[in-house]
């Protein structure tokens, strides 16, 4: 009777998640036509095709899509498994979205200290802004994320901590400031730091355009540090060589950070990753 072989399902949802085979190769330390291989085993042993090419890379049949179901819980229950069993750790390997500002804010830390006590476990770091981490949750291309929602709640997802928004510049009175409208570098149309924004510049009465709209943080200071314009980012995020805007313009809200995951029974490495990030979220000054 045929069998699947946890290592090639390991290789299996690395390429699924990555969506390329190279990318995938790097993951799990084999060559890429060792990882070319190991799919052609797989796709013999489910006897139907699980991959096809597409011209960004490979992306999953719908046999390919319930496989990765399958495959997700039974690494889970493996490495779960093996953990109770060998009491020597846990060991696996997470994906884990973030948010920029949440991860030059937080993540070094978590990282290092869930490192220093579970050596074990892999974690692979990706970053995207919120609604972009839902789509690869909702795809299960990531395990969990860390994401922003409403400061007031009402959805099911727990609020961890709580962050404000602020305004920066590159000087405690901008250039940008000095004409009748402001120019602002937000994210995209639909982040919670765009909204925010535009709702607090109306409700205030004063006149504003967008001036650069970008999901990456690093173009957005980029511009904020030229003058051109000024920005939001949460406070835990402010670099160190821009400056807080307190006075000059209107206050902006708080805004929720949860951790969402990609399934509703996360396997026993990611649940305990999402539990210190939890715990150490809300103790963070």
């Amino acid at each position: 009777m045929a069998s699947l072989d946890i290592l090639l399902l390991r290789s299996f949802l690395s390429v699924a998640r990555s969506g390329s085979i190279s990318a995938a190769a790097q993951q799990v330390g084999r060559t890429q036509s060792a990882v070319s291989m190991q799919m052609q085993r797989l796709e013999a042993v489910v006897g139907q095709p699980v991959l096809h090419r597409t011209g960004a890379g490979v992306a999953l049949t719908a046999t390919g899509e319930r496989l990765l179901i399958h495959a997700e819980r039974i690494l889970g229950a493996h490495d779960e498994a093996l953990e109770s069993l060998s009491g020597s750790g846990l060991r696996g390997a997470i994906s884990f979205g973030c948010p920029e500002d949440y991860l030059t804010a937080f993540l070094p830390e978590l990282l290092r200290g869930f490192g220093a006590r579970h050596g074990g476990v892999e974690i692979e770091v990706v970053c995207a802004p919120t609604v972009e981490l839902r789509g690869l949750l909702r795809r299960r291309r990531i395990d969990a994320a860390l994401v922003s929602v409403p400061a007031s709640g009402g959805g099911e997802e727990e609020i961890i901590r709580r962050e404000r928004f602020v305004w920066v510049g590159n000087a405690p009175e901008p250039a940008a400031l000095r004409g009748p409208v402001v120019p602002l570098a937000l994210g995209a149309p639909d982040t919670l730091d765009h909204r925010a924004a535009c709702s607090a510049m109306e409700a205030a009465g004063r006149a504003y355009r967008i001036a650069f709209a970008s999901s990456s943080l690093a173009g957005l200071l980029a511009i904020t540090r030229s003058g051109q314009a000024v920005s939001v980012v949460t406070r835990a995020a402010v670099p160190a060589d821009l400056c807080l805007l307190d006075g000059p313009l209107p206050a902006l809200p708080e805004i929720g950070i949860s951790l969402a995951y990609g399934v509703a029974r996360p396997s026993a490495v990611v649940r305990s990753f999402g539990e210190f990030v939890r715990e150490n979220l809300r103790r963070a000054p």
